[in-house]
């Protein structure tokens, strides 16, 4: 798709533990389950993914999206293997080294096999994804391209999805387009425990005409 457009120098550094006021760790409990444990300072403490250090410099704004995103990820409509190949094509096509790095990790962990990571990386798609799924990438690059699905594809997504999974549709594709514009601004760095069996952003080809 697009290049991955990560440097390696980042243009907003993501806050220690030891950065985060009062006000701001308040805000982050409740909305992330190990938030003690990463602000906690102790030796054995989990390392804070970068996204959250980067959000921490604007903790009234992560406390917000966090809630908005929780529901997307914790209380979906939409099947969750579905939704993580929306989330990895909008990561492919926009460049978004950190999105893809994250969501190849969930995708997996869902049950999307390599071919099929692979696939959402090609023009195309590729044999390895169901009719719905090629489907879903179509809807996503009309979305990304157009900034609406056409008539034909609006059709075609009815017909296997209800009200509800196509409004939470358009919300993934909006939502992590918005990530992936501030991800790739303030040139977010690979979380430094990533393990060494990730899959790299798929390389430049062109998708549509």
């Amino acid at each position: 798709m697009t290049r991955d457009l990560t440097t390696s120098v980042p243009r907003l550094a993501p806050l220690a533990p030891e950065q985060w006021d009062e006000n701001a760790r308040a805000l982050l409990r409740g909305r992330v389950g190990l938030a003690d444990r990463y602000l906690s300072g102790e030796p054995d403490a989990p390392r804070m993914p970068n996204v959250l250090g980067v959000l921490g410099h604007h903790p009234e704004l992560a406390a917000a999206w966090l809630s908005y995103n929780g529901v997307l990820l914790q209380e979906p409509a939409l099947d969750p293997l579905l939704r993580e190949l929306v989330i990895l094509r909008v990561a492919a096509r926009t460049g978004s080294g950190y999105e893809w790095h994250q969501h190849v990790r969930i995708g997996t962990q869902l049950g999307l096999a390599a071919a099929q990571i692979d696939a959402i990386g090609a023009p195309s798609g590729g044999p390895a994804l169901s009719p719905v799924e090629a489907l879903l990438l179509t809807a996503t690059d009309e979305l990304l391209d157009d900034h609406r699905l056409g008539d034909r594809t609006w059709a075609a997504l009815s017909g296997q999805f209800d009200a509800r999974q196509l409004l939470e549709l358009l919300f993934v594709a909006g939502s992590y387009l918005c990530l992936a514009l501030v991800f790739n601004s303030v040139a977010l760095q690979p979380d430094p425990d990533a393990g060494p069996g990730d899959r790299p952003a798929p390389p430049e080809t062109e998708v549509r005409p």
